[in-house]
């Protein structure tokens, strides 16, 4: 071994399963093999440390790393009695493969390089040792391609060109039936080809050609695809791969030879039974890429009986000791069993539960062991409907996952045609620019929303979620004509009534109906969530406006309501008049009457929450938005009123419209997320939340008189920046919960706090926290108000490029910027416990769901988190996860 301070090259026999950040997943495992006694083929690795070294200096290996690796080759080349390039004859030569290797398994996404080592010299070599001309040169030409691939940048199709123009020359449909002759032919063919396009011959030196090949795997963890990918799977791009030199094993040696991939369970449904699949007389690379169609495992008990018995036992050792499904790949070389490669298989939602639960009732895994073997994303792909995997369709345009699952229906591009045909029983798709609040009893009814504008977090994100309903948000490519009702994308034009398919969990969008297959919660769903609750120490509660919502929030595990909105309570269209009067009111008393109108149908809102979360707390928010939202836009209502003046309009209806426009005009605000919105509104009309309070009381006693118990009421007031407007707002809460409460002659507990969305409250938190019974953090606008964002206009402008850029590791909006805004997360909920030590502390933003901001909450002790109800499974199932990540990290931390 080299001594350099830095080691950047291990013999196999150095390594094990430990070594993973050093070795890759593929060295560490092929090490692992070889140290349990596995059949692997002998080699070395070039580290994840020198890959590292070398894309921070440009690709510049670093010092001495070549020295490292020709002595490394010369061990190889000691053990295995061969020599690269072969002798002073070029007898007895060693073949090289070179493979990547990343820490975190990314199939098919960086390069190899097979049959390094044969050339000119070699060939013939190798054809009298194994007796074999054809299976030589046919390694010599698979080289040849694939060399001039990977290493020099040839255009793949300039070989393909050439091996079809010869097969359809000889009338031969496969390779396996091209002659030795043929092949000689080709390797002629190929060097022209690589000459013609490169200006200059490949490399014969075959040292020379092991450090480009070893150069080629480096430079391909920066590929297009290898980067979509690791975004797409949440890999951090500084992990650099590892290299794996290996001797090469021959599945191309004849009939007694083959190659193949298995999984030690089935990777679709994850049954206990064999699956995989084989070649005779082929290499590893002819399996993946489909070359030629390979053989059901099964039937290699008929040609390779000893090679197959082994590699079955072989594929049971594995698995007892990985403890997960393994992904295998294998060579049989003359008749003699090699693995390449073994990794934890890649399966689908469905297998995974399965897998992990079969495991545990088999005593291979504890419960919490399975919990580790499950990805919170897999859930949340079991949650909804999704298309048929089997589609073969490209889709049409692409925008934002907003909201998972899968819908198909005719589009329609407004809330009213969606409601009435939604209503009936139709199947439609809402197609908007953007969706509003006034959308809402569109998106009711509707399979789902496609948005050309807005991001993950925008109102058509967050009410989808929040329903359960995919959504694609923020699809720029297509365009919407409202007036002709058409959605246009490229060259084609759809109408409303065409058909149209969502992915939500991809953002895809496909131009017809596709077949979807149902949501898939089973036994093996539940008994993981269950084992979960055992685990966990945060609290699941659930983001719902509606009774309906809070029952399906409940049937999925909530414990409780964490933010009731009231806002949409007062869009429907039922009520929206009477909160018209009352913000067009003239007096005092003309707005008494309006609320007390809307009163009663805000009780009944709140009475059927409180019926589906008896025995639960429900923590209410008080009314947020700014008035001009229930009134008409701006724009809108200008040009009503310049309508009805020029066409010489009905004189009562154009005073009501320039009555309108005045209100719109004097509530209307440059910035109305940071304007009278809130317990700013609150303060100007305390009004408001005296009626709201009024209401949630009635409902809670009406409720516990008719059910025998009631909901636990937490009432929470928005948007404070001072301990004042707290205090004052509190007053006027109590106030009228007193009153209700003598009237009635109840009792009833109602707790009073309120939300942390400002960077102001997180900071004199301890203020606040004298006039509060709870904080909830809405980190959802504290992101904004934090980061200083417009969410909708960052999510459609800058932050895709950010992220990109590599400028910020993710969309603050889907997972919690934890520096920053966690940051601020952190500073008020420390300065909250100071003052009250046993304050309850929650979330209720769209973080509430998110994974790995869950682990920040579980990191920060807070109470609670609160999610849209089809997150509340995902959630419970995180938290757990949250708590045994933090045990490992301070069993860690102790061994350190």
């Amino acid at each position: 071994m080299a001594g350099q301070e830095q080691t950047y090259l291990y013999d196999m026999s150095e390594g094990d399963a430990q070594m993973r950040s050093l070795l890759g997943g593929k060295g560490a495992n092929l090490a692992e093999m070889k140290r349990l006694g596995i059949p692997v083929p002998d080699g070395f690795t070039v580290s994840t440390a020198a890959c590292i070294a070398t894309m921070e200096s440009g690709g510049e290996w670093p010092d001495n790393l070549w020295e490292d690796v020709l002595s490394s080759l010369e061990r190889l080349e000691e053990r295995t009695g061969r020599s690269l390039g072969g002798d002073a004859e070029g007898r007895n030569p060693l073949l090289l493969s070179v493979r990547s290797g990343a820490v975190v398994s990314m199939p098919g996404m960086m390069d190899t390089i097979l049959n390094l080592g044969i050339g000119d010299d070699t060939v013939e070599a190798l054809a009298a040792e194994a007796d074999n001309p054809r299976f030589a040169w046919d390694s010599y030409r698979r080289f040849l391609q694939m060399y001039g691939e990977v290493v020099e940048g040839v255009a793949p199709h300039a070989y393909e060109d050439e091996l079809t123009a010869l097969k359809s020359r000889r009338g031969v449909e496969q390779d396996t039936e091209l002659t030795t002759e043929d092949l000689r032919e080709l390797v002629e063919t190929f060097k022209d080809v690589s000459r013609r396009e490169l200006g200059r011959d490949l490399p014969t030196d075959p040292r020379d050609q092991l450090k480009g090949a070893i150069s080629a795997v480096f430079d391909s963890w920066d590929t297009p695809r290898a980067r979509v990918y690791r975004r797409a799977n949440d890999i951090p791009d500084d992990l650099g791969t590892a290299v794996n030199v290996m001797q090469m094993v021959f599945g191309n040696r004849g009939d007694t030879s083959a190659t193949g991939v298995c999984f030690t369970r089935n990777p679709s449904t994850g049954g206990k039974e064999l699956y995989g699949e084989f070649l005779l007389n082929a290499q590893g690379e002819d399996v993946v890429a489909g070359i030629r169609t390979p053989k059901s495992l099964a039937e290699m008990e008929q040609v390779l009986p000893e090679a197959y018995e082994q590699l079955l036992q072989t594929m049971r050792d594995l698995e007892a000791h990985y403890k997960d499904m393994q992904d295998i790949e294998f060579t049989v070389e003359d008749g003699t069993l090699y693995l390449l490669q073994t990794r934890n298989g890649k399966r689908t939602a469905a297998a995974a539960l399965r897998v992990a639960r079969d495991m545990v009732s088999e005593g291979v895994l504890t419960q919490e062991e399975a919990l580790e073997r499950v990805e919170p994303s897999q859930l949340d792909q079991l949650l909804h409907p999704a298309i048929d995997p089997e589609h073969g369709k490209e889709p049409l345009v692409k925008g934002l996952p907003a909201s998972p699952g899968a819908a198909v229906g005719e589009i329609v591009f407004d809330a009213d045609t969606a409601a009435q045909r939604g209503g009936a029983g139709d199947p439609v798709v809402l197609v908007r620019y953007e969706t509003t609040p006034d959308d809402i009893h569109g998106v009711i009814v509707a399979q789902g929303v496609l948005t050309a504008h807005g991001g993950m977090t925008s109102h058509a994100a967050v009410v989808a979620r929040g329903m359960g309903k995919p959504c694609v948000a923020g699809a720029s490519g297509i365009r919407i004509n409202t007036a002709e009702k058409t959605l246009t994308v490229g060259d084609r034009t759809f109408s409303e009534g065409d058909q149209i398919t969502l992915d939500g969990s991809t953002g895809e969008v496909y131009g017809e109906a596709l077949e979807l297959v149902p949501p898939q919660i089973n036994e093996d769903f539940e008994a993981i969530v269950t084992w979960a609750d055992e685990v966990r120490r945060l609290g699941v509660r659930a983001n719902a406006d509606t009774g309906e919502d809070a029952a399906k929030a409940r049937e999925l595990g909530a414990e409780g309501i964490g933010l009731c909105r009231t806002e949409h309570m007062f869009m429907a269209s039922d009520r929206l008049p009477a909160v018209r009067r009352m913000i067009l009111a003239d007096t005092e008393e003309e707005r008494a009457a309006a609320l007390e109108e809307i009163l009663p149908m805000q009780q009944e809102d709140f009475e059927a929450i409180f019926t589906a979360m008896t025995g639960l707390p429900v923590t209410v928010r008080l009314l947020d938005p700014p008035l001009h939202e229930f009134l008409p836009d701006l724009v809108e209502q200008s040009l009503l009123v310049q309508r009805l003046e020029l066409t010489d309009g009905d004189a009562e209806e154009l005073a009501s419209a320039r009555t309108l426009l005045a209100q719109v005009k004097r509530l209307h605000e440059q910035n109305p997320m940071l304007g009278t919105r809130g317990c700013r509104l609150a303060m100007l009309y305390p009004e408001i939340p005296e009626m709201q309070t009024r209401a949630i009381v009635r409902a809670a006693l009406a409720v516990r008189e008719r059910e025998g118990e009631t909901a636990g009421v937490e009432i929470m007031i928005p948007l404070v920046a001072y301990a004042a407007e707290l205090k004052a707002q509190r007053e006027v809460v109590e106030r009228a919960v007193a009153e209700e409460l003598e009237g009635a002659g109840a009792q009833l507990d109602v707790t009073v706090g309120t939300m942390i969305e400002l960077p102001r409250a997180a900071v004199v938190a301890d203020q606040i926290a004298e006039h509060a019974d709870f904080f909830s953090f809405g980190t959802n606008d504290l992101t904004q108000t934090g980061i200083g964002i417009s969410r909708d206009d960052a999510e459609g402008g800058f932050l895709g490029a950010y992220v990109r850029d590599e400028v910020i590791p993710h969309n603050p909006f889907e997972s919690i910027d934890r520096d920053g805004v966690g940051g601020l997360v952190r500073i008020g909920a420390e300065r909250g416990r100071s003052t009250k030590p046993e304050l309850k502390l929650g979330v209720c933003g769209e973080h509430g769901g998110d994974p790995a901001s869950i682990g920040l909450f579980e990191e920060l002790g807070l109470s609670y988190v609160s999610c849209s109800p089809y997150r509340v499974p995902i959630a419970r199932f995180s938290a757990a996860r949250a708590v045994l990540s933090q045990r490992e990290g301070a069993e860690v931390r102790t061994d350190g």
